[in-house]
């Protein structure tokens, strides 16, 4: 698999778990996900965006990266640029880095609908800040090696059939969940779980372990 990192603008913990989870993938940077290269010891390859909100002054070592620029007006937001870029070069698997928060609320949920979107397309994805994590779901069971205690919860976008929760202090079995529902708000593990959405669209997102954060 060749496995990208997209470097997006959202906060980040440069934490062992994530500088390690980077550590040997391809690195494209969206716009002002650039400042993050330093800290997470990686030089992308390629940075992309309109570069409005990007440092005026890189570091020098990333100076003469190359870039590809895109008009502020534009039909695409640069971490979806960034992705299509990941793509056209042979990604099949993306970790988004920076995409779980950041100080516009409305780009986090941006990234999680790109997410889902190319989860649903068959490439493999993830969110990783350094403090939580994020996996889209699908009707596949799918295991998840949380430590006991650690908080998860199952964000919805849609209707849910035949949710199926198992390792969990609140374990469910092929529940329907209307998209209103908090039912699936902060659930805690007791070691490894397994999740099944046999129709509908959401993720899971759980604290990283802070044992190896």
């Amino acid at each position: 698999m060749s496995r990208f990192s997209i470097l997006l603008a959202g906060h980040i913990a440069p934490t062992p778990a994530l500088i390690a989870a980077v550590e040997g993938t391809r690195v494209i940077a969206a716009d002002d996900g650039l400042r993050h290269a330093a800290e997470l010891q990686v030089t992308p390859e390629l940075w992309v965006g309109d570069f409005d909100s990007s440092p005026p002054r890189p570091a020098i070592e990333l100076t003469s990266l190359p870039r590809e620029p895109y008009p502020r007006d534009k039909a695409m937001t640069d971490g979806e640029i960034a992705i299509e870029a990941a793509l056209t070069r042979g990604a099949t698997g993306l970790l988004l880095v920076g995409a779980l928060s950041g100080p516009r609320s409305d780009h986090a949920f941006a990234h999680l609908i790109l997410a889902l979107r190319y989860a649903a397309r068959g490439v493999d994805v993830e969110l990783f800040d350094g403090i939580e994590r994020a996996w889209p779901l699908g009707p596949d069971r799918r295991a998840f090696d949380l430590a006991p205690g650690m908080q998860f919860s199952i964000l919805k976008f849609s209707d849910l059939s035949g949710l199926t929760i198992s390792g969990a202090k609140w374990p469910l079995d092929a529940v329907d969940l209307p998209f209103h529902s908090i039912l699936t708000q902060s659930n805690e593990a007791l070691g490894p779980i397994a999740v099944t959405v046999r129709q509908g669209t959401a993720l899971l997102v759980a604290q990283a372990d802070p044992k190896v954060r």
